[in-house]
């Protein structure tokens, strides 16, 4: 189904959700991340909300040629997106990564919060408010990357909940994206219910979107959540010049304001 309102005579907002495997390809062979680049302005996107984003890596830096020197969000920014964050989550003796939002709007404020579940798996949450002109308040931009194992997942979204509940207030437009590593499907009715978020392909094509892995999907993992908005389209990004770049597909959605 599509949501209906008044919204549809607004200026569409487009963004896009993608685990981008840290710039590799699907077992580490190639770096990707050129190609990457390439694909994620095909998709054209107003906001980018991106998983694994590799902020440093000695290690790949000496054993590719070609590995970019800026952090990989700003590589992938490429001046397409003026504004972004990027949340550091895993640390390790040899770099980091963590989330990241690319956006075409400004980003006025920006936090990561750590949700971690347990110490050998780290997991953070990136906050942005965005000055969106369509919008008459901010749009408040949550990137997440949830937990392998389902108590993990369960906690995290709480912690999530807890975190909307205090800092988004319930007028404001909200969208919330990443991999969620939902394989049961237990999220959708939990957001629905706790927080009024719709996912964009259940409202649009009745079910979440198989998104792993990239070359024969079976797991909807990645998801669009979003409130105060209309949905108007979501599309899954197959074919062969995409799952030769992650083993996550990656998603986009188009909206309008309710």
């Amino acid at each position: 189904m599509r949501l209906e309102g008044r919204g549809a005579g607004h200026p569409a907002l487009n963004i896009a959700s993608y685990n981008i495997h840290k710039g590799l390809s699907f077992f580490n062979r190639r770096m990707v991340i050129h190609e990457l680049r390439d694909r994620l302005k095909v998709i054209n996107a107003d906001i980018v909300f991106l998983q694994e984003v590799q902020g440093s890596h000695a290690e790949h830096a000496g054993r590719f040629e070609g590995w970019p020197v800026e952090p990989q969000h700003e590589f992938l920014a490429d001046g397409v997106w003026t504004d972004m964050a990027y949340g550091k989550n895993a640390i390790y003796d040899h770099g980091h990564h963590g989330n990241a939002i690319l956006a075409r709007y400004p980003i006025l404020r920006w936090d990561n919060l750590d949700i971690s579940s347990h110490h050998f798996e780290s997991r953070g949450l990136l906050h942005c408010e965005l000055a969106v002109p369509a919008l008459d308040q901010p749009l408040h931009a949550i990137c997440l990357h949830l937990a392998l194992h389902e108590k993990g997942r369960r906690k995290q979204l709480q912690r999530v909940s807890e975190h909307i509940r205090d800092l988004v207030p319930d007028a404001a437009p909200l969208i919330l994206a990443g991999d969620f590593n939902d394989w049961r499907q237990r999220a959708p009715e939990y957001l629905a219910r706790e927080l009024g978020l719709a996912e964009v392909f259940e409202a649009t094509q009745g079910r979440p979107a198989l998104s792993f892995p990239a070359a024969l999907p079976l797991f909807a993992l990645d998801r669009i959540y979003v409130r105060g908005f209309q949905v108007a389209a979501a599309r899954v990004h197959h074919g062969r010049a995409w799952r030769r770049l992650s083993d996550h597909a990656a998603l986009s959605a188009q909206l309008h304001p309710a």
